[in-house]
């Protein structure tokens, strides 16, 4: 069974209270209720975590590539501009990822447009609420299901 990996930043857990003009009013354990429907789907097992703290974060990348994760779905929210921490974890576990925003990080303020993962990550989801994790699991499935893909 492919082993999927969902990891949230800092405040996240705050989801449908914390500035709904930005994040919408979806809590994170709804969008993980979502998101597991369409893992199952695929036959996917995902694990969904969210810490306020980079260091867990860190522990829980490098777990995973010690654990046969297949894939990552990571929305490191404020941890985006700041974690070369995280960046290094995620690069020495060598574990595709894509990155996830529920805002357009792009349509904010300045610091918010840089990204410590966006050119490492085989992908980015940005701007589209909580379906872009959805559309995530939709495109790791793509993803792992590419034969043609250098692995």
């Amino acid at each position: 069974m492919t082993q999927i990996l969902v990891l949230n930043g800092p405040n996240l857990n705050l989801l449908g209270s914390r500035e709904p003009e930005h994040y919408g009013r979806d809590n994170l354990e709804t969008i993980e209720k979502r998101t597991k429907e369409i893992a199952q789907e695929f036959d996917f097992d995902i694990e969904f975590f969210q810490s306020n703290t980079e260091g867990t974060l860190v522990d829980l990348i490098q777990e995973a590539g010690k654990c046969a994760v297949d894939f990552i779905i990571f929305n490191p929210a404020a941890f985006t501009h700041t974690s070369v921490a995280i960046r290094d974890a995620l690069k020495a576990v060598n574990i595709p990822f894509i990155e996830v925003h529920l805002s357009n990080i792009h349509n904010r303020e300045e610091f918010r447009r840089n990204s410590y993962f966006s050119d490492i990550a085989i992908g980015t989801i940005s701007g589209l609420g909580a379906i872009g994790y959805e559309l995530a699991v939709l495109a790791a499935h793509r993803y792992l299901s590419d034969d043609t893909r250098q692995k």
